[in-house]
């Protein structure tokens, strides 16, 4: 077991890196690169990897990998198929120029989103498999350790690299961590089942998705879903050009890293602890709230200065609603799933959201640009507004039922 749960960290690791990759570091070379902010705010769209990888996820259990892989078994041979494939694609942005080719960086990020949520899916479904029920949340834990301190090495290392090496060598070393999860697949458990093949495409996600879909307020409750994240991702969007902005170098921007990882650590600590307190209704609209008013710090960052202090109070304090709100959300995301299609709808909720922030979070650079960021990041703070009205409508509904 100490084996496996060794392996959770890795893969944890290894699917925390790209995601920065592709997102926040890579914003940062474009605001370093010259790009304007609009240029900036479509980065947002790379992300709908991880917002629709549901609908590819049913083919990774269904389907074996190629055949020369498929000794190492189902979730073992699609691992090793896509895990040298994402390395090859992180060292291609190593190896462009936004600068000077936009469209091919653009492409080669784009490539390592998609490759990291295939990844994704594979590793949850062999934490599912190799690991019994009364096992699992021990595995999530060792996965998320995993997960920040890839998201550390992938913003601030890589940042503070790039400042004495330059991009390319920075992103080529990033290439090589993530090389690190084939070992890891190599030496892994293999999984007692082989996926659920059969069924078809209805089993597979027509059923889940008319499974959940009658249950009572269930668009009511896909809304909120949405629109929970909506203001405070489309704040985080811009935050590479925003610090760039208030005039903080790349060690300014580096140094912010242990600021997160600590914050946000405390602050899933915090909510894990509301939630068995006081349930994840009355905790989701406390973290919920804790989350909005957190956006303020971005306002007063933005008459600051650019004072160190205040960028450093901002990060701490973001993170920390971050990680409190996180941990009542995807609290109620699982509480929604049906058991019998669980893997499947979880992967289908936790999507929403994503697709929400991925596509009107395209539009973040264009507001920055002719809001200035003060009203930006009022904006945002008022985007969230709509998610808790309608959290304190499902809050009441629910109530009703109960009486």
């Amino acid at each position: 077991m100490r084996g496996q749960l060794a392996a959770m960290a890795a893969y944890g690791f290894v699917s925390g890196l790209p995601l920065s990759l592709s997102g926040f570091t890579f914003r940062l070379w474009l605001s370093d690169s010259g790009a304007g902010l609009a240029v900036v705010g479509l980065t947002a769209w790379i992300g709908l990897a991880y917002s629709l990888k549901f609908l590819w996820a049913p083919a990774l259990d269904r389907m074996p990998p190629v055949p020369f892989l498929h000794r190492f078994g189902r979730r073992r041979g699609w691992l090793l198929l896509v895990q040298p494939l994402l390395a090859v694609a992180v060292a291609l942005l190593a190896a462009s120029n936004p600068g000077i080719a936009p469209a091919a960086s653009f492409a080669a990020a784009a490539s390592v989103a998609i490759l990291s949520a295939t990844q994704d899916i594979a590793i949850d479904a062999w934490r599912i498999e190799v690991f019994p029920e009364r096992r699992q949340g021990l595995a999530l834990a060792f996965y998320v350790w995993g997960y920040r301190v890839a998201l550390l090495v992938a913003t601030t290392g890589v940042i503070a690299a790039a400042a004495r090496l330059g991009w390319h060598t920075a992103l080529a070393g990033a290439a090589a961590l993530i090389a690190v999860g084939i070992p890891v697949t190599l030496a892994a458990a293999n999984p007692g089942g082989a996926g659920t093949p059969g069924g078809g495409l209805r089993h597979a996600v027509l059923d889940p998705v008319r499974s959940f879909l009658r249950r009572p307020s269930a668009l009511l409750i896909l809304g909120f879903v949405a629109l929970f994240k909506l203001g405070e991702a489309m704040a985080g969007i811009m935050t590479a050009p925003f610090y760039r902005h208030l005039g903080f170098d790349k060690a300014a921007i580096a140094a912010t890293g242990p600021f997160s990882l600590g914050g946000t650590l405390a602050g899933i600590t915090l909510g894990g602890w509301l939630v068995a307190r006081i349930g994840v209704g009355r905790a989701l609209l406390l973290t919920g709230w804790a989350q909005t008013l957190a956006m303020a710090m971005y306002v007063l960052l933005s008459v600051s200065a650019g004072s160190h202090a205040v960028l450093y109070a901002t990060v701490t304090t973001e993170a920390f609603a971050q990680g409190l709100a996180d941990a009542a959300f995807l609290t109620f995301l699982s509480g929604l799933c049906d058991r019998a299609f669980a893997a499947t709808q979880y992967a289908l909720l936790s999507s929403v959201p994503q697709l929400a922030i991925h596509t009107l979070g395209g539009a973040s650079g264009v507001m920055a640009a002719s809001l200035g960021w003060t009203l930006f990041y009022t904006v945002c703070m008022g985007g969230a507004l709509p998610g808790m009205a309608l959290m304190v409508i499902l809050l009441r509904r629910n109530a009703t039922r109960a009486a």
